[in-house]
């Protein structure tokens, strides 16, 4: 399988790009595209990949785990999605950990000061470890699905009466 890969799209910053905006059509053509032929690749051994650059190639085997991870980045930007790479260990502004929450900034700030979210502050401004707030994610999210399942149960319940 060849991959085409410019640094040209790097040194002009475009790599940040889909974090701040969503991903064009064409992004979104290619980026179902490289889903189609990479998610068959994708094996218990992990996911083998030729890289041509310069006339050169390069063949890389991707461990399973990392494999997934780049269709998982790939699958986002095909359905339209913007994508945000949050090492484990980074520490976030309360912009950015409002704008992974899908939350207003005022709304995170009440989270923190309520002692649902810890954080930490550097002089005047506020920290959030990415740890912690992929914590509460899950947590929230889990009772999104618990609330989801209920609803539907009732309204199951409602229409069988």
């Amino acid at each position: 399988m060849a991959m085409s890969l410019g640094a040209k799209s790097l040194q002009d910053g475009l790599a940040e790009a889909l974090s701040e905006r969503p991903p064009t059509k064409e992004e979104v053509r290619q980026a179902s595209e490289a889903v189609r032929a990479l998610a068959p690749a994708l094996t218990q051994e992990g996911l083998p990949m030729t890289v041509a650059h310069d006339g050169d190639e390069l063949t890389v085997a991707l461990s399973p785990a990392l494999g997934q991870l780049v269709l998982d980045v790939l699958t986002h930007v095909a359905k339209g999605e913007m994508v945000t790479v949050v090492p484990y260990g980074a520490e976030l502004s309360t912009k950015e950990a409002a704008d992974l929450l899908n939350v207003s900034r005022p709304f995170l700030i009440k989270l923190l000061e309520r002692g649902e979210i810890g954080f930490h502050r550097v002089g005047s401004h506020r920290r959030i470890e990415a740890e912690e707030l992929l914590r509460y994610k899950k947590m929230r999210d889990s009772q999104r699905r618990e609330a989801m399942k209920e609803l539907q149960r009732l309204g199951q319940e409602f229409d069988a009466a």
